[in-house]
Order: C-alpha cells, then structure tokens, then sequence
C-alpha cells in the first residue's frame, strides 16, 4: 500500500455496508475475525442477521446472538445507534458494527416489526431476496412489482429511519420503490449489469433511479457478479469506476458481501437451488474480495486518477451522508 492510500484510509470514515457472518446463534467461533475489517482499515460494518430463505425468527436470535458478543467486547467494538456514533468509534480504533436484514420476510406480515428491528440495530433492509415475498419481487424471479402492503413497509421505513435497499430485488420493485420513496434508496451490495451480465446484477435505469433519490449503489465483490469468478481489486474497481461514469461519485460505496464461513455459503446454495440457480453460476468455490483487499482497492482507485474527495467518499463518506439524511433517533 503506498502512502497516499495509507493516508486515504487513516483519514476518513471506511464503510463496508455488507457483511455476512453465519446465522448460527449459539455458534461464535468466526466472530473473533471482526478484527479483520479493523486490521484493513475498516471502521463501520453493517452484517447481516437474516434473509429470506433463512427459517422465521432468524434475524431476531440473530441480532440477539451478535448483540450480547459484541456488548462483552467493549474494548474493541460499539454497537452503532447514529452517525454520533460512528465518530465515536473511529475515534477511539474501535469497530462499528450495525446491522442489516435481507428481504421483508423477517417481517412476518407484521408491519410493526420495522421499528423493533430498527431499535435493535438494523438500519437497512432489502424488499426481497431473489424470489417474490409479500412485499414485492425478486431479481430472479417473475417480479409482480412492489406490493401494497410493500407500500406500508416502505412508509413506516421512512418513518422510523431504516434504508431502503434494492439489493436482490426484481427490477419491476425496485422501479416502483424509487418512484414511491420519500428517502435515498441504496443498493446495498450490487453490481452494474453493464459491466458483467448476471440476474443479480442492476440496470444502468436501476442506477439513474436510485441516484435520483439520492442513493449509493455498494459495489459487491462476490466475483460471479464482477466477472467470470473475477474477485480480484482491478475488477471491482471497473465497476466502481461504471457507476461513477453513469451517475457520478456521489452515488458509489462498499458492499462487498464477505462471508466468512464459506461451507455454510456452500451449503445455502446446495440446499436452495430456486433462491441460488446453478445455471446463474451458484456453486461451491465462488470468489470473494476480502476485507484485506480494501487497501489495495484504494491503491487502484488512487493510480487510476481519482481525486481524494472521491476516494473518501466511495470508502465511506456517500454511505455517511445517507445515514445522515434517512436515520432518526433510535427510540423513534
């Protein structure tokens, strides 16, 4: 890592607004490898508690689970409420750890459940995961568009501050929650179709429309996504570098969907041949940019010519500003 990215690290917030632990409550063995995004430079990680191939109740043991490990750490990590405690945790070299659910099924039909799980920490949730649910539909999927009672999730979202993310959500959906929100809509963890074709992958309309909310599309760094199985950092960059030709710097963050026990990934995909096709690529042995790479994506992004306004703010200062924006105090 040269210096001037070793700077750019040590001087903004970095933000990776996805990451996937196992959802195993009672098992903490891969837990202790947080400590990896802080060794990369990483201040603030969102992980995922649940999504909706997962069995009911998930996210709620979930985020108990991930609540009373990281409480019993307070050395070296601070659960994240607001953007006050962002600071706070980069300020004293501790990890922020917030969280996120994928897909409205977590819900349960309860629209009420959005604030419970926003006053437990989660602070973006994705309409569907691949296939259709109550609230709209799947990428992989024959999307229906967004649901009415989509509609009452979206607005009590908005309401008690959670963001709305598009990420594995059909294109019909997602169209309708740009149109519909009130608040910037992200993708949290998304790549751009025009640079690789993959059902999970977004529309340059996709992307215009969440920029016009005022939105950030995270790059993900699962390589049948970037490419041919290509998880390497000058791939990941070429889509960085797309989304900043089609919509501007302002709209590009980091998602890059890690996940840390690769078995249980592999074993998701084995069991779950409707959610993970194997005609789109789904396998055992699918590549990942790790959080280790992040440096080096930096490094790419500073050789290629970006300035270090843009560089902060891919790393973390867009993602700050939608925490800004659609966040409310925790007791809302």
């Amino acid at each position: 890592m040269n210096a001037r990215a070793a700077e750019l690290l040590k001087s903004t917030v970095v933000w990776d607004n996805h990451g996937c632990m196992p959802l195993r409550p009672d098992d903490e063995r891969f837990l202790p490898q947080l400590a990896r995004y802080r060794a990369a430079g990483v201040d603030v990680v969102t992980l995922n508690v649940g999504f909706d191939a997962v069995a009911p109740g998930t996210s709620r043991a979930m985020l108990a689970a991930f609540r009373r490990w990281l409480a019993a750490r307070p050395q070296d990590y601070l659960l994240i409420d607001s953007v006050a405690d962002i600071e706070r945790a980069r300020a004293s070299s501790r990890l922020g750890v917030l969280f996120d659910i994928e897909g409205g099924a977590a819900l349960q039909g309860d629209v009420g459940a959005v604030s419970e799980y926003y006053r437990l920490g989660v602070r973006w949730m994705l309409i569907a995961y691949n296939r259709n649910n109550a609230l709209g539909g799947g990428c992989q999927d024959d999307d229906p568009g967004l649901t009415p009672f989509g509609r009452e999730v979206l607005a009590e979202m908005a309401r008690v501050g959670m963001v709305a993310c598009c990420s594995h959500t059909g294109q019909r959906t997602t169209l309708d929650v740009m149109e519909c929100s009130t608040r910037p809509v992200i993708f949290s963890h998304s790549n751009p179709l025009g640079v690789w074709r993959h059902k999970r992958n977004i529309s340059d309309a996709a992307i215009r429309a969440c920029a016009r909310t005022g939105g950030v599309v995270g790059i993900n760094g699962i390589g049948i996504f970037l490419g041919a199985n290509d998880a390497s950092s000058a791939a990941f960059v070429r889509h960085v570098e797309y989304v900043i030709d089609l919509v501007g710097p302002e709209h590009v963050g980091l998602g890059l969907d890690y996940v840390f026990d690769r078995q249980e990934m592999d074993d998701f995909v084995r069991d779950n041949p409707q959610t993970f096709p194997a005609e789109e690529g789904y396998a055992a042995g699918i590549a990942m940019v790790e959080p280790e790479q992040i440096p080096e994506i930096v490094d790419e992004l500073a050789r290629r010519g970006h300035s270090d306004d843009v560089v902060r703010n891919i790393l973390g200062g867009n993602l700050l500003r939608v925490a800004r924006q659609v966040w409310q105090p925790a007791t809302a």
